[in-house]
């Protein structure tokens, strides 16, 4: 599977919307498989919320790292791996936080540190393809006033700042690449697999 990352230097707004079926190519002109990664604020409008645990809830804050990935190499897609790849994309950049020297924890696909939360996400499908949104606070500025979060740019490991506009860029273009790496190794795995029976 080849999946083409695009990371859009403008700031704009994740409402939701950005997770409807091929929005990278009616965006970007990018077909197939790809993951968009982007900076902005999130405000997810009611209409555009998909899980049904949210619904009354806000999703919002001033400053996010955005992560849209889309997937298209399984017809009908599945529910199940789409999730399933959503967690890994959680848990791979919960390992680079650690060598970065920062301690976290993980409640299902959110990631915390110091009890307060770090990251939002969300997985689902269309008809023709699925879709993962992985977003990360930059500071703790315009989040809902009922959740306590934590922004990248707030972090701090022996009282020093850990991330930076010097470092972001190199942060985003690492997750996916590890991301693409092992989604591109499970592929040669199973192509090098014999079955059993």
């Amino acid at each position: 599977m080849t999946i083409t990352h695009k990371h859009i230097d403008e700031i704009f707004e994740y409402d939701g919307s950005q997770i409807d079926p091929s929005w990278a190519f009616q965006e970007f002109g990018i077909y197939g498989s790809s993951i968009i990664t982007w900076i902005g604020p999130v405000n997810i409008s009611p209409d555009n919320l998909k899980d049904f645990a949210d619904v009354g809830l806000e999703i919002k804050s001033d400053y996010m790292v955005n992560f849209i990935c889309e997937f298209f190499d399984q017809q009908p897609p599945n529910m199940r791996i789409a999730y399933l790849r959503q967690r890994l994309l959680v848990m791979i950049f919960r390992e680079i936080l650690t060598e970065y020297g920062v301690q976290t924890k993980r409640d299902g696909d959110d990631i915390f540190v110091d009890g307060r939360k770090l990251s939002i996400s969300i997985a689902s499908v269309s008809l023709s393809s699925a879709k993962i949104h992985f977003a990360l606070n930059l500071e703790d500025k315009g989040t809902p006033n009922d959740v306590e979060t934590i922004g990248l740019c707030d972090i701090k490991v022996n009282d020093k700042p850990v991330f930076d506009d010097n470092n972001l860029l190199e942060l985003i273009n690492e997750t996916v690449k590890r991301f693409i790496d092992e989604l591109e190794t499970i592929e040669n795995d199973i192509s090098k697999t014999k079955v059993l029976g």
